[in-house]
């Protein structure tokens, strides 16, 4: 390669440098830019391997002119590389809010092998500051590379805590704006792009979308509490730092922690795995995070809806006190992913099942069956049983009723620590609602929860929205080695015994002496 990714950074301090040195006069770093004065001046030094392979280059200067007062600012700037003006008595737009990309064609002779000099100077008629923001320079067939290297070493700073204020909306004065609590956030799929906007709904029904400056300094947004109260609401950068492992710089509170999960995204009539997601939103409040939305600062933008996965376990076979054989109305039906129902002769019913493993429950489902609703379940006891002999009631239901065909209900079993973990259940119907035969269409058995999963969508900036979904990454605790063998165990004990027998020795010898 030629010439390496070069640019200088100044929307942090100190500035970010790649292929890089710089120094300034009569400048100062003044929160998200370089601020020059009457003639000051920027000097960046970088390093060309060889010139002959670039006939052309392009320089970017991402720069802005201060206000007077009212009226637009005025800082001319020279652009000189090796002594050579690139640009004379430039004027950048000033006035603005938003800084300006001022891009330049760099003849490939100016270049050198080794050591290039690149100088930006303030004219001393300047009447106003000329703010940089940053700088970028590429082989003309290269352009952009060192923007993206850019963007990608600023993303690495990728977990954020923000000072806020809120005051209601439409209030008048300034003086209205209060504290709030702080702001924590990171989220990463892994495409080193920091988030230009961020929302997120908490399971209370509150509300926030906020916008950030391209450097991360500070956001500006809309808060709804509960109530539906509306604010408006800003916040200013206090810390960032690197993702880790568990975050141990992060001040995260019990109740909110960072999720993790492996994503597919569905295109071409199929699901494809994805880059892992990495979410935390903590804004201090009480609430929960349900929903998060981000657009990140290349135009990607997607949106997750967080939700409790639940963790249904297989039923492995199924014995009926009665089936109706002939109609292909079995108790096997019940365990499938049809619509086939079962249907038993009489107003009551025994159903015995046989897990896949053993597994103590935490709720299950029973779905009605496509007719007669006279035929519905209504009072049963569920029963629990490790050999299939001996049965545990776990819960019993009176009176219930279904108000709908194909109509799926849960029902949770009253938590209990020392739940046993059962291999067979039996689902003892003991009254139907009125007819003189019993159905379901399905029985499913459900353990803990698996954790929190999302659904959504993703949508890269020149493509169009398509599916996306995530599961959670398993603890990092899962894959702790442990003993394989009691032996194991017994060794280590026996070596503890012998090391505590060693130092007793020892201590009595020094008290002897």
């Amino acid at each position: 390669m030629s010439m390496e990714a070069t640019f200088a950074d100044f929307s942090v301090h100190p500035a970010r440098l790649a292929n890089a040195e710089v120094r300034h006069e009569d400048g100062r770093f003044a929160g998200s830019h370089l601020a020059l004065g009457a003639g000051g001046s920027v000097t960046l030094e970088f390093e060309v391997e060889d010139p002959a392979d670039i006939p052309q280059a392009t320089l970017t200067m991402t720069a802005l002119v201060s206000k007077l007062g009212p009226e637009p600012g005025y800082a001319p700037v020279d652009v000189l590389l090796q002594g050579e003006a690139l640009a004379e008595g430039l004027t950048v737009p000033g006035g603005g809010d938003l800084p300006q990309d001022n891009v330049f064609a760099v003849p490939g002779h100016l270049l050198k092998a080794g050591t290039n000099t690149l100088e930006i100077r303030s004219s001393a008629k300047a009447r106003s500051m000329f703010w940089l923001y940053r700088i970028t320079l590429d082989p003309v067939g290269e352009r952009g590379r060192s923007e993206r290297a850019r963007t990608a070493q600023a993303a690495q700073d990728s977990v954020f805590t923000y000072r806020t204020e809120r005051r209601c909306a439409h209030a008048s004065s300034s003086r209205s704006w209060e504290a709030a609590p702080r702001l924590l956030f990171h989220i990463d799929r892994d495409e080193h792009s920091l988030p230009a906007q961020l929302g997120w709904q908490g399971d209370d029904g509150t509300e926030t979308a906020i916008s950030f400056q391209s450097n991360m300094s500070d956001f500006h947004g809309v808060h709804r509490a509960a109530d539906g109260t509306a604010y408006e609401y800003r916040g200013l950068l206090t810390g960032r730092w690197p993702y880790s492992e568990g975050m141990p710089n992060a001040p995260v509170s019990g109740s909110h922690h960072l999720h993790r999960f492996h994503t597919e995204e569905g295109w071409g009539g199929g699901w494809h795995r994805s880059h892992d997601l990495r979410l935390l939103v903590d804004d201090g409040g009480p609430a929960l995070v349900e929903r998060v939305t981000w657009r990140d600062q290349r135009g990607n933008s997607g949106v997750a809806v967080l939700h409790t996965l639940s963790n249904e376990v297989e039923a492995t076979d199924v014995e009926a006190s009665d089936e109706f054989e002939e109609a292909g109305e079995i108790a096997a039906n019940l365990i499938d992913e049809s619509r086939d129902k079962w249907l038993a002769g009489d107003d009551v019913a025994l159903l015995d099942f046989t897990l896949a493993r053993p597994v103590a429950i935490t709720s299950y489902t029973l779905t009605s069956a496509n007719d007669f609703a006279e035929r519905d379940p209504r009072d049963w006891t569920l029963l629990g049983s490790h050999d299939g002999d001996a049965w545990t009631p776990l819960d019993v239901r009176i009176g219930e009723r279904f108000t709908d065909r194909f109509e799926t209900r849960e029902f949770f079993l009253r938590p209990h620590p020392d739940m046993p973990a059962f291999r067979f259940y039996r689902l003892d119907i003991t009254r139907n609602s009125g007819g003189n035969e019993t159905q379901l269409t399905g029985v499913r058995f459900i353990e803990a929860p698996a954790g929190k999963g999302f659904t959504g969508y993703y949508q890269r900036y020149n493509e169009g929205p398509i599916g996306y979904r995530g599961t959670p990454v398993p603890s990092p605790s899962a894959d702790l080695p442990t003993p394989r063998l009691a032996s194991d165990l017994d060794a280590a004990v026996a070596s503890l015994t012998e090391t505590a027998q060693s130092l007793a020795a020892l201590a009595a010898r020094l008290r002897n002496n």
